[in-house]
């Protein structure tokens, strides 16, 4: 059986969510671990309305924001994904793992 841990990535903030990617993919490299991905997803828009002023003045300005998603697939190698989960990453990244347990064909 493989463990498959997959890794969601997500952040507003584009060069800092890309450079924690690049940190991912050189560290795997040199553990000589199989990665698939990066696999983006288109960026998702978010609004938030803004309440009117407690004066009945004019609103606020609707507050836009862009999220942008990474995904990678970690195959295998347990103990490289078990530590990646301890790596301090930047408080603008959220960072989801979901591990699957994959058995091969036939069993």
């Amino acid at each position: 059986m493989t463990i498959v841990t997959q890794l969601t990535l997500q952040s507003g903030d584009r060069a800092a969510l890309d450079g924690v990617v690049s940190d991912i993919q050189d560290a795997a490299q040199r553990k000589g671990a199989e990665l698939k991905g990066p696999h983006s997803e288109p960026p998702e828009t978010l609004r938030v309305r803004q309440p009117k002023q407690l004066t009945g003045g004019k609103s606020f300005d609707d507050w836009n924001y862009t999220v942008y998603t990474r995904r990678v697939e970690l195959h295998g190698h347990e103990e490289f994904a078990r530590s990646f989960m301890e790596w301090d990453f930047p408080t603008s990244i959220r960072v989801e793992a979901e591990v699957k347990q994959i058995r091969a064909a036939g069993r």
